[in-house]
């Protein structure tokens, strides 16, 4: 089995993008959030996002935008539970990684929350894209309007590039300017501050992604142009 192979299952499955990032490129990552801290016999991160459709970004209610996010979550769940079973009948040990909730660590009085395996850092480790100042993860051709998931296998699969485009001109704050909560920096983002219109609450109990300029304000939201 070799990596061509798999990313064409990913990729015959459904995926839009499909990368793969060797278990050493994860040294920096913050200790038990590493592909070996989840599965322990874990070799390679195959790494995959599909496409998010972009019209919902143009409604000036946020139920669209909702909407699509949550059926796009739900569909690269499903691709990647699938492709850990295509794997398996290969005979390749794959652990499944959400690509959403849930998670195990949270930070109440900051509100912060962290998934077992950063998804965005795994796509850049994998090649699909370079991050921006709005911490969203860009790739070349789709912009951020992409949805990640990963599985971790326990076999040594060959390592893409890591992406070496531009995304975010030196001067560009435009994220860190429109962002309605002052919660981007150009680094990271504050949770506590996003998660009020982000993740907002209706009182019938329905959670909304009431913003999302962070996406939209992107001159690269839809693919790198001008280059």
């Amino acid at each position: 089995m070799n990596s061509k192979t798999i990313k064409n299952i990913a990729y015959e499955l459904g995926a839009d993008l499909c990368g793969i990032a060797s278990v050493e490129k994860f040294k920096d990552a913050p200790s038990g959030f590493n592909p070996s801290d989840i599965y322990s016999k874990c070799k390679s991160v195959v790494v995959f996002a599909k496409r998010v459709p972009s019209g919902a970004l143009y409604a000036e209610n946020c139920i669209p935008h909702t909407y699509v996010s949550e059926v796009i979550v739900q569909e690269v769940n499903r691709l990647g539970a699938q492709l850990c079973l295509t794997l398996e009948d290969l005979g390749i040990v794959s652990v499944p990684i959400p690509s959403d909730d849930p998670s195990e660590y949270w930070e109440s009085e900051n509100q912060y929350a962290r998934g077992i395996l950063s998804l965005r850092h795994a796509g850049y480790l994998a090649g699909l894209g370079v991050m921006g100042k709005n911490t969203l993860l860009v790739n070349e051709k789709y912009g951020n309007m992409i949805q990640i998931g990963a599985i971790l296998v326990d076999i040594e699969l060959e390592s893409d590039k890591i992406a070496d485009f531009t995304v975010c001109k030196e001067n560009c704050t435009l994220c860190i300017d429109k962002c309605p909560q002052k919660a981007l920096d150009g680094e990271t983002v504050n949770q506590k501050n996003c998660r009020v219109l982000s993740n907002f609450v209706t009182e019938r109990g329905f959670v909304l992604k009431k913003c999302h300029l962070c996406r939209s304000v992107c001159p690269n939201s839809l693919g790198l142009h001008g280059k």
